[in-house]
């Protein structure tokens, strides 16, 4: 929601909204001038932007937000047109008459987005974008006067992706998730069949991937994709650029922020909170390691969405076997839970793992920060991998470091 934020102010758009909590994206969107209200959602701030000189004409809502959501009340209550980002992205692409680059997948969207706008601002392309991350090189959403192009990340969570119908879909991955909408991995697999069925042309393959010098396999063959897809939109206007030249490019990719970012000698901080994707990023983390001399691997995890671990919880068994030396199990981030169910603990989760000898619950309080510091001193790697708020107490407690 923040890079649609960004997006729509680009277009000359009077933004304003309102959040839980403050995100990556919020210091952001105030330096942009868009006002965020933080806090209880009972609807005040709403009314009173209502009754303020312009009103309001359009209140767009995460799909996070449910039924009985008091903001979401107000709004109704005041008669305003309402949706999801679907239907507010597809009038704007309507509207500038813009060809999609979707970005979809389980895994690697935003990796695979940002690869594709590093590349495409790299070679002047008429490109505008909405990337599901902030950024170092760019914002993390701009529309762009004259842009032929939407970059964007697709999400498949609530069915998002099936509004669109892109001119160019890439696809890095589809492993079964969401089981709050998808009840079925079949079901799943149909709707990112149907995505692919909407869409003009489809990437999910490349030979690429071992010509990029960039850690992590996953995270080489993501940033090979995003090549494939500048492939195309160059050809489309008639940029004339080589593979060579493309790859050279990619190999100069700074990366994204929640992506094994480095917030301090040794420490890294990821968004990594499904199986599949923790054993990709303790890939890129081990490659890391050694590139970087460190001594060994620790992981901090926490777990993203409650409802969501009883579906993936045997799945985490032998993830931590291939050269992680220790592991701190922080308590699951809640997000859109079923009422009444009852919340894993950590120590659950390690007694199903293979190697439980290494793991320990933590909480985030003060000896875990000292236990954090005390391996980095020791010449340790640190990937904090979390989908969650955590990810705010490490960069605040290691700011200075």
């Amino acid at each position: 929601m923040g890079p649609l934020a960004l997006g729509a102010k680009s277009l000359g758009i009077t933004v304003f909204g309102s959040d839980l909590h403050e995100g990556l994206v919020t210091k952001e969107l105030r330096e942009k001038g868009i006002e965020v209200s933080i806090g209880e959602q009972d609807g005040k701030y709403l009314r009173k932007k209502v009754a303020e000189d312009g009103g309001v004409d359009w209140y767009v809502h995460t799909s996070a937000v449910r039924p009985g959501n008091k903001e979401l009340a107000t709004a109704q209550d005041l008669g305003l047109k309402i949706s999801k980002r679907d239907e507010f992205i597809e009038k704007i692409v309507q509207d500038y008459n813009l060809k999609m680059v979707g970005v979809a997948g389980t895994h690697g969207k935003t990796t695979t987005t940002a690869g594709i706008l590093w590349l495409a601002l790299k070679l002047n392309l008429p490109v505008s974008w909405l990337v599901g991350s902030t950024l170092g090189f760019a914002e993390a959403g701009n529309f762009v006067p004259n842009a032929k192009y939407l970059i964007y990340e697709a999400d498949e969570y609530d069915r998002n992706f099936l509004a669109y119908h892109p001119w160019l879909s890439v696809i890095p991955s589809v492993t079964y998730d969401h089981a709050d909408i998808y009840k079925t991995e079949e079901e799943y697999r149909a709707a990112f069949a149907q995505y692919i069925r909407q869409s003009r042309k489809t990437i999910t393959e490349t030979n690429l991937t071992k010509r990029i010098r960039i850690a992590g396999e996953v995270r080489r063959f993501d940033l090979a994709l995003a090549i494939e897809a500048v492939k195309e939109m160059a050809k489309d206007v008639g940029v004339d650029v080589t593979e060579k030249q493309l790859i050279e490019i990619m190999n100069t990719f700074p990366g994204v922020e929640r992506r094994m970012e480095k917030l301090c000698p040794g420490l890294y901080t990821d968004y990594a909170h499904h199986p599949e994707e923790v054993a990709a990023t303790i890939e890129i983390a081990r490659e890391e390691m050694k590139l970087t001399g460190r001594t060994g691997l620790v992981i901090a995890y926490s777990p993203l969405q409650n409802a969501r671990q009883y579906d993936v919880i045997d799945s985490y068994h032998d993830l931590f076997t291939k050269g992680v030396d220790k592991l701190f199990w922080l308590p699951t981030t809640l997000l859109r839970e079923i009422e009444g169910q009852r919340v894993i603990p950590p120590i659950e989760f390690i007694e199903k793992l293979d190697n439980p000898e290494i793991a320990e619950v933590a909480d985030y309080d003060e000896d875990f920060y000292l236990r954090l510091k005390d391996y980095l001193a020791q010449n340790y790697l640190v990937a904090f991998l979390s989908g969650g708020a955590g990810d705010d107490w490490m960069r605040e407690h290691f700011k200075d470091s």
